[in-house]
């Protein structure tokens, strides 16, 4: 039995609050190149080529990619031969707490969603915990900006509207969303499970590397037509037009009840953060 004590887990992810907040991932920063080169329209173009110097300033500089750092969203992998010495959950906040703090990074949750008190601290963070074989801890971390964050939609369909009922509800959401989750876009989707647990995988799909496929075959076809048919959309860089709406649409399934057809869809901006370290 591997025994992990919390302390080290407030610094991981005080210093994970910080880095992601600060360096945009690679295959992000990579298919914004590509879009660079690909997007037909001049002003798009040029909102992309802004995007990528935006993303050098906040590296070079050690300052937010965004103004807007997000409610922070942690996943939890923990190894079956694993011990923690301490309250893990209260481990994460802290780590939170002490990384919005000591990075400068603004601090935009409140503790009662009517009432609207800023908690001053960026906690408590979203988090989802999943039990592993192996002796390691896996912390992924992703903060969540909620300009897209407020285009995600849930839906409850019918089994008989099938694939193409998703596709068209996926196409819907990012249509009405327009302008709004900052473009381009990375699309997270979950289908299945129950309206809870799609929203989960949702969220999950959403920071998978977008240069990584679903390995189930007719999912992976899926995603990347689903990537061509949301930029045939014209809604561009920043909603104002062009050909590059999106770079990235993940999809994740999980098994649902006979009588259901949940989907869920997860839009990210581009600068969509997140940071894994495993223990």
């Amino acid at each position: 039995m591997r025994i992990i004590n919390t302390d080290n887990i407030v610094n991981v992810v005080k210093k994970m609050c910080i880095e992601s907040n600060f360096n945009l991932n690679s295959d992000i920063k990579n298919a914004l190149k590509e879009g660079k080169e690909k997007e037909e329209s001049p002003i798009g173009k040029e909102i992309l080529k802004n995007i990528l110097i935006n993303a050098d300033i906040s590296e070079k500089n050690r300052v937010p990619m965004c103004q807007d750092t997000g409610m922070v969203v942690v996943f939890v992998e923990i190894g079956e031969e694993i011990f923690i010495d301490g309250n893990i959950k209260d481990a994460i906040n802290e780590g939170v707490r002490l990384g919005y703090r000591e990075g400068f990074l603004r601090k935009s949750i409140v503790s009662d969603p009517i009432y609207r008190e800023n908690t001053n601290d960026n906690t408590p963070a979203v988090i989802h915990y999943d039990f592993v074989k192996g002796n390691k801890l896996k912390l992924t971390i992703a903060p969540k900006g909620f300009g897209s964050e407020n285009m995600g939609k849930l839906k409850m369909l019918k089994p008989s509207d099938g694939i193409e009922g998703v596709r068209k509800f996926i196409l819907e959401t990012v249509s009405e969303a327009g302008s709004n989750p900052c473009p381009p876009i990375v699309v997270g989707v979950g289908i299945g499970g129950t309206m809870d647990k799609v929203t989960e995988i949702a969220k999950k799909a959403s920071i998978r590397p977008i240069n990584e496929y679903n390995k189930i075959k007719y999912i992976e076809e899926f995603e990347k037509q689903m990537l061509l048919d949301i930029n045939k959309l014209g809604i561009g860089p920043q909603g104002l037009g062009g050909t590059v709406t999106a770079i990235g649409v993940n999809v994740e399934i999980f098994p649902t009840h006979i009588a259901g057809l949940p989907v869920a869809v997860n839009i990210s901006c581009h600068a969509t953060r997140h940071m894994e370290v495993i223990l």
